[in-house]
């Protein structure tokens, strides 16, 4: 049910014509059908003696025009009647086609923009478990995979109703026993279908894993691909590509010998009915117990039934893959998307921040931080330091709400931080992560992308503050040069400046480096914290960084440590009072001073 609901929401505005293409192809199978009783009644009554058996309104027809003498003089009559008929089954067939792939193609535009918007307001936790490759390959060859069985697989089924239908209800009315006769293997192939229905949707689910393994792996190491060859690891990445191809190799062979198995089986039935009916139909005419003409009809009815339930297999194992592949679909359409709240409050920001016992948990029950509290008044700059993992990034995604705390309050210029629009609130803090990523665009594209009506000037000058200007002014291009897929053609320390550029390209109250100057030189990194003190005053900053001199100029220090606050106040005083932070800061000073640098006095 869950499948019909979600293809009928693609397809709304597309129903009608999708199914009037359908009755097309219906109206296509009733002419293609009675196309062969003008062979049947040419054979028959016309060169033969056999009773003319025509409606009345036809038989009418037939003697006011000149009786069978006419007709057998003329048989160019019958001969553009069959080639009429003929192009009445084209026209109807082109109608269906057409209407279809229309009809389609506006469904499945409309399955890969919901998938791609839905992505766009996925739970940040979502991304963070789910696997790009995967991700990827679901809102392609599976959207796709369902393209393909709307627009073929599924016409085809209403396709092959018609013909059984229609062709049955034709042999009836012709001879009874000859039909039943035509039918003694179907209930066979019928069942054969079912159970290979049952195997192949299995098999093809066990196809889309691996090869979905295999999209994730070949992702992963071309985004790697400088730490593969840096670390000399090719051999090894070569091994486990190997491994998920030779995987998903075994699953397509079950699947093909599956599918031999099926199509062997149903072919030898199909050929095996065909025998039966045209050897007892040729047996009886040679009696005189049905005429000539009748053979042929069922010799040629007799294909209209046999293909329906060749092309079976062929619809029951596309129809498998399509179930496996909108279920994928379905899966990701289910993962949890950020609540639509109704509008929040969008008042002036200034960037007073008070955090009152604040907890957080994941929602695999992971605890990063407990009773976190602190105050931020306007135009300060904190400090925050503490080991890998204790929550410092936790603390910075709760400020731009992409997760929400569960324990506490974070007023933010008097506000409780979950009252204010969540698209207000970001569009007001300038975040540079620990891993920023450059689009596969143009330097200016790139720093472009938080203003995109910025001037040349205005993008100029956030890269001097970004202490970048002078690097891409060396490029042969300047800042039209193409910077690579995740900025591989830049350095680790030009990408975090160029992402510093972007974020400091337009004013925010509240500005968030996440340990985004690891990758610059300690001149460089005192260059741009110098030109970020001018450029941002009145602006309430964060600044996370394992460097001690990156923090000592705040006008606090917060140390966290297994997600809790553990030390807070100015670098002097932390210095003073020994703990964590004055261990971290001796041990980094004596590194200074063997690398002949003077440290930072307190």
């Amino acid at each position: 049910m869950k499948r019909i609901k979600i293809l009928r929401q693609f397809m709304k505005r597309n129903l009608l014509r999708y199914f009037t293409a359908i009755l097309f192809s219906g109206i296509a199978v009733l002419v293609a059908v009675i196309n062969p009783m003008i062979f049947s009644f040419t054979v028959d009554s016309v060169i033969g003696n056999e009773t003319m058996m025509l409606p009345d309104w036809l038989m009418t027809l037939v003697t006011n025009y000149g009786g069978r003498e006419t007709l057998m003089q003329k048989l160019w009559i019958l001969s553009l009647i069959y080639i009429g008929l003929t192009l009445i089954t084209g026209v109807f067939q082109y109608l269906k086609g057409r209407w279809v792939s229309i009809s389609v193609e506006n469904g499945a535009k409309k399955i890969r923009d919901t998938m791609y918007d839905h992505l766009q307001h996925m739970e940040y936790y979502e991304h963070v478990k789910a696997q790009t490759g995967d991700l990827t390959q679901r809102c392609t060859s599976d959207v796709e995979t369902t393209r393909k069985f709307l627009e073929h697989q599924l016409p085809q089924v209403g396709e092959i109703l018609f013909t059984v239908v229609i062709t049955l209800i034709t042999m009836l009315s012709i001879n009874v026993e000859l039909t039943l006769y035509s039918l003694c293997v179907i209930p066979f192939i019928f069942l054969a279908s079912v159970v290979f229905f049952t195997k192949v949707k299995k098999t093809f689910r066990k196809v889309e894993q691996t090869d979905s393994e295999m999209h994730t792996t070949l992702q992963e190491n071309l985004t790697g691909v400088r730490v593969v060859k840096a670390f000399g690891r090719q051999s090894y990445e070569i091994g486990k590509f190997k491994e998920k191809n030779t995987n998903h190799r075994e699953q397509v062979r079950k699947m093909i010998n599956l599918m031999s198995w099926y199509w062997s089986m149903s072919d030898l039935l199909c050929m095996a009915q065909a025998a039966i009916v045209l050897f007892i139909s040729i047996a009886w005419a040679a009696n005189g117990r049905v005429t000539l003409g009748t053979v042929i009809l069922f010799s040629v009815y007799i294909r209209n039934l046999i293909w329906p339930i060749r092309q079976l297999g062929r619809v029951i194992s596309d129809m498998g893959q399509a179930f496996v592949a909108l279920d994928r679909i379905i899966e990701v359409m289910d993962k949890q998307a950020e609540p639509k709240e109704t509008q929040g409050i969008t008042p002036e920001i200034k960037g007073n921040l008070v955090f009152k016992n604040v907890s957080f948990q994941y929602p695999d029950g992971t605890c990063p931080l407990k009773d976190i509290s602190f105050e931020v008044k306007q135009g300060q700059t904190v400090g925050v330091l503490g080991p890998t993992g204790c929550g410092k990034s936790s603390l910075v995604h709760l400020l731009v709400r992409l997760f929400d705390y569960q324990e506490g309050s974070v007023l933010l210029d008097g506000y409780e931080l979950e009252e204010y629009d969540k698209k207000w609130l970001r569009s007001h803090v300038g975040i540079v992560l620990q891993e920023p990523f450059l689009f596969s665009k143009t330097v200016m594209d790139n720093i472009r992308l938080a203003k995109p009506d910025a001037t040349r000037d205005e993008i100029e000058n956030a890269a001097r503050i970004a202490a970048i200007h002078d690097s891409i002014s060396s490029f042969e291009k300047g800042y039209d040069t193409l910077v690579g897929e995740r900025g591989v053609t830049l350095s680790g320390g030009q990408i975090q400046r160029v992402a510093i550029a972007r974020t400091i390209l337009k004013e925010h109250p509240i500005l968030v480096f996440d340990d985004s100057l690891s990758a610059v030189d300690m001149e460089t990194d005192i260059m741009i914290r110098d030109a970020l003190k001018e450029r941002s005053k009145g602006v309430t900053t964060f600044i996370i960084s394992h460097r001690i001199n990156t923090l000592a100029q705040a006008d606090f220090i917060i140390v966290i440590d297994k997600g809790r606050i553990i030390q807070q106040g100015t670098h002097s005083d932390l210095i003073r009072g020994g703990g964590l932070y004055a261990r971290i800061w001796a041990i980094q000073s004596s590194m200074e001073t063997v690398e002949g640098m003077e440290p930072t006095g307190a």
